[in-house]
């Protein structure tokens, strides 16, 4: 294994989602190696280290305070968005004119170049930028101990719902996302390629209740539905078109689309990925989900999980 060395003289990142899963850990993992961040949200908020700068994708007007004296960014797309590259695509040509080098998207193992959603602006990347990378990460664990939806329902009755059977994922830490994008930002040599990140094996939602289970003392059951509930349970909270699509995206795991691993984190950090054992451990001690799962009591609702 040869990791090219990163370089010590960046200048500015624009890291957009400054405080979400990726983008914050992004931030942060940069501010501590040394490197220049301006921290984008639509509320601007304060992050110790970086400088904070209102975004909103939807608001051009956001744009040229956010890309002023940046030569790289780390994109992640508008959450929720169908048909993020309306949005993305005017933003990165503006990017570009502003003389932002290099720039990192965040997308999915799920979604191909050229497929739907951010599959659009993974397509666009390489003519817009000479320096580019997209990661495209399998579902992330702190789904399972963040604000996610799962997570949710794991804190209010200790199940998981998902339309994907017994199918197997490489479910990945969001820190290993974070280093192997430092590593895309800040290495001498661009990736210029896609890049798929797993952990370091796969695991169906019944092995991911079973550990949940084990490491919080709390019952934790995946509940598999068919593939139009999961679709009419999310239309409840997000647009029908993008419910459609991740429930889809629940029938492909089923039908076996995320059962791989790669070498990718190792490769290009030097480190293993993370097991899930110990980001739920490591999670959930430090937020005190542990404490705050509610333990099951014998209700109707629970007898028909």
């Amino acid at each position: 294994m040869t990791l090219n060395k990163t370089t010590g003289s960046t200048g500015t990142t624009l890291v957009i989602g400054a405080t979400g899963t990726t983008g914050g850990r992004t931030a942060a993992q940069l501010i501590a190696a040394g490197h220049r961040v301006k921290a984008a949200g639509r509320r601007a908020t304060p992050l110790p280290g970086a400088e904070p700068v209102r975004f909103d994708w939807y608001d051009p007007t956001t744009f040229g305070d956010a890309l002023a004296g940046v030569d790289r960014a780390y994109l992640v797309p508008p959450i929720g968005d169908p048909d993020p590259a309306a949005v993305m695509t005017p933003f990165l040509r503006e990017a570009r004119a502003a003389g932002v080098r290099r720039a990192v998207l965040l997308s999915s193992s799920a979604i191909p170049e050229g497929g739907p959603a951010v599959g659009a602006v993974h397509q666009a990347l390489p003519g817009l930028f000479e320096q580019w990378a997209v990661l495209r990460p399998s579902w992330f664990m702190q789904n399972f101990t963040g604000a996610h939806a799962h997570a949710d329902g794991i804190r209010d009755d200790g199940v998981i719902r998902t339309a994907a059977g017994t199918g197997r994922v490489g479910f990945v830490d969001a820190d290993d996302i974070a280093a192997v994008a430092v590593h895309a930002l800040t290495n001498d040599r661009a990736p210029n390629s896609d890049l798929v990140l797993t952990g370091p094996e796969t695991l169906s939602h019944d092995d991911i209740a079973r550990i949940l289970t084990q490491v919080t003392g709390r019952p934790v059951v995946h509940h598999p539905l068919p593939y139009e509930d999961m679709r009419d349970r999310l239309a409840t909270v997000i647009p029908p078109e993008f419910a459609a699509m991740l429930a889809a995206m629940d029938r492909a795991i089923a039908e076996g689309a995320e059962d791989r691993t790669t070498d990718t984190v190792q490769r290009l950090t030097g480190r293993p990925p993370t097991p899930f054992r110990v980001v739920a451990k490591r999670e959930l001690h430090e937020m005190s989900l542990a404490g705050r799962l509610r333990a099951h009591r014998p209700t109707g609702r629970e007898s028909r999980v």
